[in-house]
């Protein structure tokens, strides 16, 4: 690795973003970070991004080593790297540390700008904490939400995606949570992109019903509800967009829906376009982006009440919320809704009108207004910018 050393951006700030997960990667923390990322440098900040080495031929950012997550191959876990940050951030010094996941990589970054006395945020994006009942080993609930706990609060504040969130983690104890959305692009997820060859490639006809899943295919997303909401709607048709573990039992249970895969881009908004209902069952969210990139192309949701849907969907109005867990509930609003056309197209309808309040400029407004003033919290210093610990503290509250 070769440091690079850069002059500061005129107005602008010089950000260090260490995440775990980046595009070409497909997930919802990948794609919103890469968007956060996109907005702070249109706005003039100097914007170094952080993460591991995807592939031999990767290249573009500051590289660190990773290891493939098992059952998940194409993602990556940073390896500790706390020296080559504090080599990297002492040769080009950033104003600001904001970190995205919590993992190895994100670990050695607090330690690092700790020890290089500079201001961080970080964002809370996944509740690994509740996945761990998924993958029987829920004696890992506690240790989990500890360590995750004690990172956050090493902070000075911690970026939450929905006002629910911030409630249940202020009752865990975690500290200066600030809110903070995800936007959409509705020129990307928009219902013109939906497409009739699309879906006589699915085998459904003009009249038929699609019932639509995009996101990882594995145990936490609740799929089980997706299968039963088909089960229990005979000729409909199903498409899952995505991959992961569960792909293959999936397929054996349903070898008549359509499993496409992963996509992105225009593809995977026209995959979203050419739906009329979409599944989203999943109950351990921290906010859910395909909830957004449903609505903005016009599909009516069925969810659980929380995370984005919990925040944007009025029941009856632009889509249908079930209270959390209730597993029936869920089941039974979706059938009765697939029989319903024109119902789902005045749902679509609202959802799409919600959309169009929650742009990307808007929320990359307000992560700059968190992270300028959480960068104004030092003073120039001998060795670069230190601290007041007092002040930081105080204005950590407000922010």
């Amino acid at each position: 690795m070769n440091p690079i050393v850069c002059e500061e951006i005129a107005g602008g700030l010089r950000i260090a973003v260490v995440t775990e997960t980046y595009p070409p990667e497909v997930n919802g923390v990948a794609k919103s970070a890469a968007r956060f990322i996109e907005g702070l440098r249109s706005r003039g900040h100097d914007v170094q991004v952080i993460r591991p080495r995807q592939s031999s031929a990767d290249h573009g950012e500051e590289l660190m080593r990773g290891l493939s997550i098992p059952c998940y191959s194409n993602l990556k876990v940073g390896l500790p790297a706390k020296r080559a940050l504090q080599r990297l951030w002492t040769f080009r010094r950033p104003d600001i540390v904001h970190i995205v996941t919590e993992g190895p990589l994100g670990w050695s970054a607090l330690q690092a700008a700790a020890k290089l006395k500079l201001p961080v945020v970080s964002d809370f994006r996944t509740n690994f904490h509740s996945y761990s009942s998924h993958y029987g080993v829920g004696w890992l609930k506690k240790p989990i939400l500890s360590y995750l706990r004690r990172f956050h609060n090493r902070t000075l504040c911690t970026i939450v995606p929905t006002a629910a969130m911030r409630g249940e983690l202020a009752a865990l104890g975690f500290q200066r949570l600030r809110v903070i959305a995800r936007g959409i692009d509705t020129r990307l997820y928009d219902p013109a992109r939906r497409d009739p060859r699309l879906r006589a490639s699915w085998a459904a006809g003009p009249q038929d019903i699609v019932l639509l899943y995009v996101g990882r295919l594995a145990a936490e997303k609740n799929l089980a509800a997706v299968v039963a909401v088909y089960d229990r709607t005979p000729g409909t048709k199903l498409v899952i967009v995505g991959d992961g573990p569960e792909r293959a039992s999936l397929q054996a249970r349903m070898p008549n829906a359509v499993f496409t895969g992963v996509r992105t881009g225009t593809d995977l908004a026209a995959h979203y376009a050419s739906g009329d209902l979409f599944l989203f069952p999943s109950l351990t969210e921290t906010y859910g982006n395909v909830t957004l990139e449903a609505m903005a192309s016009g599909l009516a949701v069925v969810a659980y009440d929380y995370a984005a849907a919990g925040e944007l969907i009025e029941s009856g109005v632009n889509g249908v919320v079930v209270l959390r867990g209730e597993g029936e509930s869920f089941v039974s609003h979706a059938a009765a809704l697939a029989a319903e056309p024109a119902r789902l197209r005045e749902l679509g309808e609202g959802a799409r009108a919600t959309c169009a309040e929650q742009s990307w400029e808007r929320v990359v407004q307000q992560l700059e207004s968190t992270l300028l003033a959480a960068a104004e919290l030092t003073v120039p210093g001998s060795a670069g910018r230190v601290q007041r610990p007092l002040e930081y503290h105080r204005a950590a509250e407000v922010l």
